[in-house]
């Protein structure tokens, strides 16, 4: 099923090889060579993942769990080697406690309505960051308004880093879940998690980690973080769109409630009442995306490959890079200057609205995010309506940085003359 990797794991970081692998950086937009540096929204799949997904439409397709026939057990076989590979990658103890979802934002949402609304009353309090993408804000909002439970945020100071000198107002035995994003998608801060599962264990809180801009920069380890919830989603770690990964604590997930129901979550089905399938399928209503699903696991055996201290060394070399080129360029404001960021510069331009920067980019071939990047509360902290977002990969360059500054040199002569 799963083609041997192209390339074994590296001794040194072959960035050349690397781009040879991902058939899309190789194509052309407005005649020009594709920068892409929109990694924080959707990361470029390599082709073996890619192959993985079209083997599977041409030789395995077939639903799982169910079918006795081989082509069944086959689809079977390789999706259920896909959640091994996730559970090893998070070192989860067990693929029990391993949920496939449709993305990182079904996982806050599965845990919102089969958690939150079994166990949240009128007075309990969920904290969040300020720096939260709104997929980890508004399943609360939402779960606040059912329980009548209070809603409340952790502020950040002007770099983008969390105000923990707050925590001990904030963090009470009202506290019944800790919602933090492990990597801001909107400023790269990468925040101190195990402290704060941590310190949200001490009062009783359970703890839950969105690490959709984590996954493709860091190892994770669950077990080592003691938290509650993590989640994923597997395009942003080179894998297909439309999957998705909770991690939850077997013995929350065991006392849950389904959230879905229908085919394959349950044991029994009377007009009297249905039993429960066990972990993980209670969660998992319904046909998935088997594609994806079983293309994940190329995309994890990808990266494995490289290795993670050399993907962070090579990232982190072209964010510093891309850094120097921001603080020299005149009229360039970077938003969000953690220490130890990753991966993201955000930046706003005096006198050019960032639809306008990424209008120009993009007509040199340089493709980045402008907006509000999901995070709202971000933009409102700052005073600011949106900001241009460069974000980087395993298979950019300081070429590519260099483009990048370039076609900014454009967007500076046509706004300013």
């Amino acid at each position: 099923m799963n083609q041997p990797l192209k390339h074994l794991p590296l001794r040194a970081y072959d960035i050349e090889s690397i781009r040879a692998d991902f058939p899309i950086l190789h194509t052309r937009m407005h005649d020009r060579p594709l920068v892409y540096l929109d990694n924080a929204a959707t990361c470029q799949k390599p082709a073996v993942t890619i192959a993985a997904e079209k083997h599977y439409y041409e030789a395995l397709n077939a639903n799982i769990h169910r079918g006795v026939h081989l082509l069944s057990q086959q689809a079977t076989d390789a999706y259920e080697a896909s959640r091994e590979a996730v559970r090893a990658l998070m070192n989860a103890p067990s693929t029990q406690d391993i949920i496939f979802t449709r993305g990182a934002t079904e996982g806050i949402n599965l845990v919102a309505q089969s958690w939150g609304r079994s166990t949240l009353k009128p007075g309990d309090e969920i904290l969040v960051t300020h720096m939260e993408h709104h997929s980890n804000i508004v399943p609360w909002q939402l779960l606040c308004e059912q329980t009548g439970a209070v809603l409340k945020v952790v502020p950040i100071d002007d770099d983008g880093v969390l105000d923990l000198s707050t925590l001990d107002q904030l963090l009470t035995e009202r506290t019944k879940l800790f919602g933090m994003v492990h990597v801001s998608n909107a400023l790269g801060t990468v925040n101190p998690v195990a402290e704060l599962i941590r310190r949200a264990h001490a009062v009783g809180a359970l703890a839950l980690v969105d690490g959709a801009q984590a996954i493709a920069h860091t190892a994770v380890d669950v077990q080592a973080l003691d938290c509650d919830f993590y989640v994923f989603s597997a395009h942003k770690l080179y894998g297909p769109t439309g999957v998705g990964v909770l991690y939850g604590r077997h013995s929350l997930l065991e006392k849950m409630p389904p959230w879905q129901g229908g085919g394959d979550m349950i044991s029994l089905v009377r007009f009297t009442g249905s039993r429960w399938n066990h972990l993980p399928y209670k969660f998992e209503a319904g046909t998935p995306n088997i594609a994806g699903g079983v293309a994940l696991l190329s995309a994890i055996e990808y990266v494995n490959a490289l290795g993670y201290d050399a993907i962070a060394a090579h990232e982190a070399d072209l964010l510093d890079y891309a850094t120097s080129q921001a603080e020299a360029f005149d009229g360039l404001r970077i938003v969000g200057k953690a220490p130890g960021k990753v991966s993201i510069l955000s930046f706003v331009m005096d006198g050019v609205h960032p639809h306008d920067i990424g209008t120009i980019l993009d007509m040199e071939g340089v493709a980045i995010r402008t907006g509000h990047h999901c995070a709202m509360p971000v933009m409102e902290r700052y005073g600011i309506p949106a900001t241009a977002r460069a974000s980087f990969a395993l298979y950019n360059t300081r070429a590519e940085v260099d483009a990048l500054f370039a076609a900014l040199t454009k967007v500076v002569k046509l706004f300013r003359g």
